[in-house]
């Protein structure tokens, strides 16, 4: 049974060029769950600290972390990623996730609201 695509990890290919984004998207896609898409995209702003990978779940906080260039770096994204697949919310505190992550945050964003809400 094939599992829907609902999961996106974004991986800005600017700075660093899109060789690196290739190169991150395969390896990422030995180590998540096929529910992410992987999305090679241009700039997400994180430009003083390449690479910039982004996670968006549906209804779901949303990240982005910076300085994503390590093998240890890759391997905690895809750590995060499962953390972040079982999470209702997908909120976490810094302290929950990977300790290569914790300083890497570059920005959280809160989950979007249903249509009218604030």
């Amino acid at each position: 049974m094939t599992k829907t695509i609902d999961h996106c990890i974004l991986i800005c290919a600017t700075c660093k060029g899109t060789g690196d984004a290739n190169r991150m998207r395969a390896a990422l896609a030995a180590r998540v769950s096929k529910r992410f898409a992987l999305r090679a995209v241009e700039c997400m702003a994180g430009c003083d600290r390449p690479i910039s990978v982004g996670l968006q779940g549906p209804g779901k906080t949303q990240y982005l972390f910076g300085e994503i260039e390590t093998e240890a770096d890759i391997e905690a994204i895809s750590v995060f990623a499962q953390q972040y697949l079982t999470n209702e919310t997908g909120w976490s505190k810094a302290s929950d996730r990977p300790k290569e992550l914790r300083n890497k945050t570059l920005a959280r964003l809160p989950a979007p609201r249903s249509e009218g809400k604030l």
